[in-house]
């Protein structure tokens, strides 16, 4: 979860203004609900108006200092240390350097009055009893304005982490949902090839017509036929398989291809034992034929070249010549773009796709677990 590091109230000039005349009531109230007899309470509007106004306007910027200090030591400790992480030793800190801060103050305002009236600090000696429990209640006034400014940033920062999460959940969801549909649309994809009409029909007349001039032949097409069949049903639906199993299933459908379309392809493959441990999406290699064979022509005067090789930065390389055809056939619908959406659902690097002038290249990323 990404933590709000930036506190509205020291961004908002408003809102500490607000918190100040908070302060500012709070003190008057809280004094008030400490000792409702006292002299300070009873004879408070016996004195002159002046003085009341001057009462206010140094008990105003004491609550400012107050107010202030809670908001920067706030912020001061949302960058080192964290609510969501320790809250029980945050809760301490916060709350010992608040009070800390308080008695400063109070201990700064003091001398200020002792230097400019002339007269000795409260907690002096000779300083009457009463004075004395007017200074004990002012510290506790002041701490709980401070501790209820507290509550009241921690609850603003905590609000708006709790809406950040909110949010950042619902794009997390978001997500999911897009990913499952992504991964729902290349399973659908798999499935259509799996009872691809031409895919069966143009292997079973081969079949047929192999049957009737070379049986050994047509068995051998057959069990290659099945070979190619049994794979995509099992494996189509996985995220990731081994090289080597996709190889297997390659030389099986390569047969087929060769027979099917005679001398007007030719393959090519060379791929290095380190590679042929890792893995990559099932049946992109076959994607990738079937992509290179419905745009280009198979003629026995000019082959159809397709090479598939790694290379040293573990990348295994699908290159074709171009010999592009007149009038394109219709697509199944699947080929890079169902490889690209496979490779952006286990969070890879997508292919890298290269068309010049006489080769049409695919560069795949193979996958260490």
């Amino acid at each position: 979860m990404e933590e709000i590091t930036n506190d509205t109230f020291l961004n908002n000039r408003k809102k500490r203004v607000l918190v100040v005349f908070f302060a500012f009531l709070l003190l008057y109230f809280v004094s008030y609900i400490i000792d409702p007899y006292s002299k300070f309470v009873t004879d408070y509007f016996k004195r002159e108006p002046l003085a009341i106004l001057g009462e206010w306007t140094v008990s105003f910027i004491f609550c400012f200092l107050i107010s202030e200090s809670a908001i920067r030591i706030h912020a001061l400790l949302n960058k080192y240390l964290s609510w969501t992480e320790r809250s029980g030793k945050r809760l301490v800190i916060e709350a010992s350097l608040n009070l800390l801060a308080v008695l400063v103050i109070i201990f700064l305002d003091l001398l200020c009055f002792s230097l400019i009236e002339g007269e000795p600090l409260p907690f002096h000696n000779n300083v009457p009893i009463e004075e004395r429990r007017g200074l004990l209640q002012w510290v506790l006034v002041s701490a709980i304005i401070a501790f209820m400014i507290i509550a009241i940033n921690t609850g603003n920062y905590l609000i708006l982490n709790w809406r950040n999460t909110a949010i950042e959940a619902a794009g997390h969801k978001l997500k999911a949902a897009e990913n499952k549909q992504a991964a729902m649309e290349a399973e659908l994809q798999a499935l259509k090839l799996q009872i691809d009409p031409h895919f069966v029909f143009n292997n079973l007349s081969v079949l047929s017509e192999l049957i009737l001039e070379n049986q050994q032949l047509g068995y051998e097409y057959a069990e290659n036929f099945s070979k190619v069949y049994r794979y995509l049903l099992v494996n189509s639906r996985k995220d990731i398989i081994l090289l080597e199993e996709e190889l297997k299933f390659l030389n099986a459908y390569i047969f087929l291809i060769q027979h099917r379309a005679g001398n007007g392809v030719h393959f090519e493959i060379d791929i290095d034992k380190g590679s042929r441990d890792l893995y990559l999406p099932p049946l992109t290699l076959q994607l990738l034929i079937e992509n290179a064979l419905k745009h280009n022509k198979t003629i026995k005067s000019d082959p159809l070249k397709i090479r598939i090789f790694s290379n040293d930065k573990k990348e295994l390389i699908v290159e074709n010549k171009l010999i592009a055809i007149e009038k394109q056939v219709n697509s199944s619908g699947i080929g890079l773009q169902n490889i690209i959406s496979r490779y952006q659902l286990l969070s890879k690097e997508p292919p890298e796709i290269i068309k010049g002038p006489d080769s049409f290249k695919v560069i795949i990323r193979l996958i260490k677990l």
